[in-house]
């Protein structure tokens, strides 16, 4: 059993990443940022590591994104090392996409090019060269979208406006105010809050307030090393470590010249951490610097465990997360852990400097081809939602895994398993683009007589016929069927058969189709192949019931559902369930349509099958049409338009359906008249998935719980909240501190923490916030 732990999904512009300091004090540089958005279509955030780029790049997004049409998008790239992926991660991530077999721009341009948005592409300098040819594109021919990008240099294309993130203020170390002024200084605000994180008992005095201020100018106000840096007072007081620090960073300094201050201090106290860790612990956080994103601790065990136990492993995450090298993360009760970019980029350094680096790359790719076998070997049963969420969790390092293994002939036939493994899974995210891409890679440099090649050569053939990519699609399963027939491998010939006889019917040759996709199943049936059973009786019910034979097409789905039942498989059980309400609507009962079109959704949405959501909310809106509901059917096709552009499809790759949907949508159409179509059309198309998910299973949405939690990504201290309460009520800081009986010195530096955190600039604002609070209304106050 595989972990049933739900993906930790990164909404656009909205949650804030789990290996980023707190936000506190960049007002000046929100605005800053908001006006050169206005003035330029591009605007680059740069300036080292750990300064806060990515932060206030999504605080910027998250004011702004209504000022847009569209809202603002985000597409993190961090885990991208491939520029040649660079196109399809912001596809994926946007959930955008077209009619296209291809991987250029243009499917992008296509798709962006009417949308007003503000586009946020997070973490591009190792990858700068092709997001600035994406960029460029999409500021050439898409006029209503800006690029709001964070990188360590400039992207270099025309009229790029770019701003350096400037380090939180700090307190000169030569002209130091009173000790109770302390918190004038972002940076100092900083220290004290993750201090409080470190040793709850932390407290500010009149006696060590200036040692505070004097280590925080040494910080050089860097996010990253702040956090750092406040660990270290689990040891020593705040006067010792400012000494220590003071030390060290001279005697860096005498060694880096060349390199600008908060970047030597940001090494300083990375090389502090280093320094101060075991040697298994600098090893492992040499070793699991291979990992890209999140990773658990099994993976972790095997990829360092050479030359240490599984017990000395352990102890050194541990270790490593106490000491905030590695960021533990737990949903679902799932634990996983993560580097930050700065610290994996340390550790991938020492890790070549330990001359480890290509060994442990292999032990990573091995680690997740088993991982993938594993999956494979195990998808037709109960575990196929647990086992989607366990590869999305780790879709990085798998993406790793596969530039590891395309680097070389020796490893192309791992690449090929993997990418043949894990077919179902990226048919099911819509990934079709990115399979080919990997295939195509490894069938490149493959030996020709590797056994693995007849099935991916078969596999990237399916996945150009889900493009319409008929030309590709057509010569590659015929080199499969060579290779499978002259290997003797007569399960791989059952499926290239399978995948020849969908193709005959994605064209209409309906004869063929079923003649082939009967042979297919007496194959399987034959050698006891239950997935590739499950696939044929589902192709070859669709055909008889799309064709001359609806009652047997529809017997034969039936077999299919029953046959997956009673596994507890849920892919081809959701297919049989669709092409069964295609058949249904073809014969004109639109109730019996309409229940199993549902109960597919609901399925595929469980599973993010993306291809067969788009499928069944369009066959939803036929069923909507045959109802009467017409401007309900309008707005069904508009969604299922945008749902068949995220996957890079469209109806009419495939003439059965694009001639039910054609038919349809042109009754509606003339139904409602030309406008009023248009205009519930385009409500659908601008449904979020779970929006338009929601709708077509015309789930009642029931109003927000009201709570008193504080939802907000800066959560107030209980102090905050009691004064933020107070404000609402209309009182002074006067009346506050007297009611509360504390200084109203100290009630100013309150409300001034109030405002920094929650990004306002009045009280009035401040008010409203309490108020929805208590309504249950928390979307993101909007700034004055």
């Amino acid at each position: 059993m595989v972990s049933t732990a739900r993906a930790r999904v990164r909404e656009p512009a909205g949650n804030l990443p789990a290996d980023v300091t707190s936000f506190v004090g960049r007002r000046r540089e929100i605005t800053l940022t908001k006006r050169l958005l206005a003035e330029s279509r591009v605007v680059t955030l740069t300036g080292p590591g750990g300064v806060g780029k990515t932060r206030l790049a999504i605080r910027v997004a998250s004011n702004m994104r209504r000022s847009f049409r569209d809202k603002a998008r985000c597409v993190e790239l961090e885990d991208v090392r491939d520029g040649s992926v660079v196109v399809d991660t912001v596809i994926e991530q946007l959930g955008i996409g077209g009619p296209s077999a291809g991987e250029d721009i243009d499917t992008v341009i296509e798709q962006l090019k009417n949308r007003e948005m503000l586009l946020l592409l997070d973490n591009c300098e190792h990858v700068v060269e092709d997001v600035a040819l994406l960029v460029d594109a999409v500021v050439r021919w898409c006029p209503g979208v800006r690029v709001l990008a964070t990188s360590r240099q400039s992207l270099g294309v025309a009229g790029e406006a770019t701003m350096v993130v400037p380090p939180l203020q700090v307190p000169d170390i030569e002209n130091l105010p009173p000790p109770e002024a302390y918190e004038q200084f972002s940076s100092v605000r900083l220290f004290v809050e993750r201090a409080k994180a470190a040793i709850p008992e932390f407290e500010v005095t009149a006696e060590n307030a200036t040692a505070l201020m004097r280590l925080c100018h040494h910080l050089d106000g860097n996010p990253l090393a702040i956090e750092l840096a406040a660990l270290r007072l689990r040891s020593l007081s705040l006067r010792q470590l400012e000494e220590r620090l003071a030390e060290r960073y001279d005697l860096l300094t005498e060694g880096r010249r060349g390199a600008p201050a908060r970047q030597q201090t940001l090494r300083a106290l990375i090389d502090w951490s280093y320094e101060l860790a075991s040697d298994q612990d600098r090893l492992t956080w040499a070793r699991m610097s291979v990992f890209s994103g999140s990773f658990d601790l099994d993976a972790a065990e095997h990829v360092a465990v050479d030359g240490l136990s599984d017990t000395d492993v352990l102890s050194a995450i541990h270790s490593l997360v106490d000491k905030s090298v590695l960021m533990r993360e737990e949903e679902g009760g799932e634990v996983r852990f993560r580097l930050p970019h700065t610290l994996r980029e340390y550790g991938r350094n020492k890790l070549v400097e330990f001359g480890e680096l290509e060994v442990v790359q292999q032990r990573h790719c091995a680690w997740y081809a088993d991982l993938v076998s594993r999956f494979a070997a195990d998808w037709i049963g109960p575990d196929q939602i647990a086992w989607i969420h366990r590869l999305r969790n780790d879709q990085g390092n798998l993406r790793v895994a596969l530039r590891t293994a395309v680097a070389s002939p020796e490893t192309a036939a791992t690449a090929l398993r993997i990418c043949t493994d894990l077919w179902q899974y990226w048919g099911i995210r819509g990934l079709n683009s990115e399979g080919r891409h990997w295939l195509d890679q490894a069938l490149a440099i493959a030996p020709r007589e590797v056994p693995e090649r007849a099935r991916a050569l078969r596999v990237s053939a399916w996945f150009a016929l889900l493009q319409g990519d008929l030309d590709t699609a057509m010569p590659m399963s015929e080199q499969a069927a060579a290779l499978a027939d002259q290997r003797g491998d007569d399960t791989e010939k059952a499926f290239v058969v399978m995948v020849r006889g969908m193709a005959a019917f994605f064209v209409n040759d309906t004869a063929r189709a079923s003649a082939l996709a009967e042979e297919a199943l007496g194959q399987f049936r034959k050698r006891e192949v239950p997935g590739g059973e499950m696939f044929a009786l589902f192709g070859l019910g669709l055909i008889k019931g799309l064709s001359e034979d609806p009652a047997t097409g529809l017997g034969l789905l039936a077999e299919c559902i029953r046959l997956t039942t009673e596994r507890g498989e849920l892919l081809w059980r959701s297919y049989a369930l669709s092409a069964s309400a295609q058949i249904e609507v073809r014969r004109g009962d639109p109730v019996r349509a309409e229940a199993a079109a549902k109960e597919a959704l609901d399925i595929q949405r469980q599973l993010d099958n993306r291809m067969g959501m788009a499928t069944n909310v369009d066959t939803l809106a036929w069923v909507a049409q045959q109802q009467g509901k017409h401007e309900r059917a309008a707005r069904l096709f508009g969604a299922a338009s945008a749902a068949w552009d995220a996957v890079r499809a469209a109806p009419g790759f495939w003439v059965n359906f694009a001639a039910d949907h054609d038919e349809h949508e042109a009754q509606t159409r003339t139904t409602l008249g030309a406008a009023a179509f248009q205009e519930s059309f385009d409500r659908g198309r601008q449904l979020s998935l779970a929006h338009t998910i929601d709708y077509a299973l015309e789930v009642k949405k029931h109003a927000r719980p009201r709570s008193e939690d504080n939802v907000h990504p800066m959560p107030l201290t209980r102090r905050e909240r009691q004064i933020a309460e107070l404000v609402a009520q209309g009182n002074t800081n006067k009346e506050i501190a007297e009611s509360l009986v504390i200084a109203q010195r100290t009630v100013e530096g309150h409300v001034q923490n109030i405002l920094t955190k929650l990004d306002f600039s009045s009280r009035a604002q401040i008010a409203g916030w309490v108020a929805a609070q208590k309504t249950g209304d928390v979307r993101d106050p909007v700034p004055e």
